[in-house]
């Protein structure tokens, strides 16, 4: 069985880059005559020394249009884009060894460091400028791919460090775009999108939707307020913003006037209630949010300011065992046990209690820390903040003694003491970190998620820093309050 690389007809629009529509046709066309040049690019005698012919590249475009440009290409070519969940330089060390031949698909911009690389800008026709491609060539119908061909493999950190492969399909991520296109109504969305197309989401919402849900998708990919505004500004209604939880509330704190939009969609961390009213309020849209893993792809969707249950997408199926909640059918290769605590309503809607992973135990008292979070975040006057579970606290866990929780807060109006008694009327006084420590700024990434590692590391830099300014104290005293 084959599908074909976009479900758009020839003449449709696929994406806007600065002021310029590339239909679907001049897509199909520019990948096709890509293909065999990235093909070459894999023979030995074109690659730096020591380079090997492979099947795998890792695509690091910025420009989200090059990214899908240079995916299609690799999948025409027979090639397997490999997704890791982060470009570091061990990571891509421990890739370049199970992959060998593994080569770097790159727009100037950004890139996996240490592997031989190509510049996608230097295969195209004409010139490759800030805002177009010059000397578009003529349309051409969908090619063919596959559905059995490995089109992409994304990768989850594995417990022992070591990246987890997980294979997709050509035919299923068709799938995929094509279910949660249906399910959101996406089909003929202009997409403006602030996570990276790297990212299993970003790739779903919009490369994916722009491929096989019928929308069409920004080049660019906007981080700060204004960038997202003018973005949106730049393409046709109906449009639809792609974003994250820290994306959206730094958007709205902005106070900038917001392009009228259709619907806004948040995926990569829990989304608070006050937060989803106001993107509601702000863009008078509907905001829906898309819940799943790297492992299973998105499996369901919700619109909290309507209903906090979420209902499964087109031909995706869950069951309930003695391990948890599994998904299969669908998109969903194979079956795929989920890492969340679901509460199952109906055959196709579930309600999450948290993640398993997330959930602490504190003098026989049970919360998450996602909970915690949105309770934190929720206080007048804080810009952004985290609880967290240290070392210590997971020996402590083990060895039956008394857990605390640490926190980490951005809230310049607010002493600690008055952030602390928010808490106090938020939730049960057992969680109260200790301590509480502020902070100028907190390491999100690029899609707005915090690493446990970077949190670490921050929480014993203030008390290194703590005990060389009280010597015999282990933290600073306004940093430090007791419940």
């Amino acid at each position: 069985m084959q599908y074909p690389l976009s479900s758009h007809s020839p003449e449709n629009v696929i994406a806007y880059r600065g002021g310029q529509s590339i239909t679907a046709g001049q897509f199909h066309r520019l990948a096709l005559e890509l293909a065999p040049k990235l093909a070459q690019a894999f023979q030995p005698a074109t690659l730096r020394p020591g380079g090997l012919a492979g099947s795998y590249v890792i695509n690091t475009c910025q420009d989200r249009f090059l990214f899908m440009l240079g995916f299609a290409a690799a999948a025409l070519a027979g090639k397997t884009t490999l997704m890791p969940s982060s470009f570091a330089p061990h990571t891509i060390v421990q890739l370049q060894a199970r992959y060998p031949g593994l080569i770097c698909l790159h727009d100037g911009g950004d890139r996996a460091q240490g592997l031989p690389e190509l510049d996608i800008t230097t295969l195209l026709p004409g010139q490759v400028l800030p805002g177009q491609i010059s000397n578009l060539p003529p349309p051409a119908p969908a090619p063919l791919i596959d559905a059995e061909q490995v089109a992409a493999i994304v990768f989850t950190s594995g417990s022992t460090g070591e990246p987890t492969a997980h294979a997709k399909k050509w035919g299923h991520l068709c799938l995929n775009g094509a279910a949660e296109s249906e399910r959101l109504n996406a089909s003929g969305t202009a997409i403006v999108a602030t996570v990276p197309p790297q990212h299993m989401y970003g790739f779903e919402s919009s490369v994916l939707l722009a491929l096989h849900g019928g929308s069409s998708l920004w080049h660019g990919k906007p981080f700060y307020p204004v960038d997202i505004v003018e973005a949106m500004a730049a393409v046709p209604r109906p449009r639809m913003l792609v974003t994250t939880p820290f994306h959206l509330s730094t958007l709205l704190d902005a106070g900038l006037p917001l392009p009228a939009c259709e619907m806004v969609l948040s995926a990569t961390a829990p989304l608070a209630m006050p937060l989803a009213q106001r993107a509601e309020a702000g863009f008078a849209a509907p905001l829906l949010e898309i819940y799943g893993c790297t492992e299973s792809g998105q499996v369901a969707s919700r619109r909290p300011c309507a209903d906090a249950a979420w209902r499964m997408l087109p031909g995706v199926e869950m069951s309930i065992g003695d391990e948890g909640a599994w998904v299969h059918g669908g998109h969903v290769e194979g079956r795929v046990l989920l890492s969340d605590h679901i509460e199952a309503r109906s055959s196709d809607i579930f309600v999450l209690m948290g993640r398993h992973a997330d959930m602490v135990n504190i003098a026989g008292k049970r919360t998450s820390i996602a909970h915690l979070n949105a309770q934190l975040q929720t206080i007048a006057g804080v810009v952004d903040g985290c609880f967290l579970q240290t070392d210590d606290d997971t020996q402590r866990a083990e060895s039956s003694s008394v857990q605390r929780l640490a926190a980490l807060v951005i809230a310049p109006s607010l002493s600690t003491g008055q952030v602390l008694q928010e808490l106090r009327a938020r939730i049960d006084p057992v969680f109260l970190p200790r301590p509480l420590v502020q902070v100028d700024t907190l390491p999100r990434n690029a899609t707005g998620k915090l690493v446990r590692a970077e949190l670490l590391a921050l929480l014993a830099a203030h008390r290194a820093s703590s005990s060389a300014s009280s010597p015999g104290s282990s933290s600073a005293p306004s940093s430090d309050s007791r419940a």
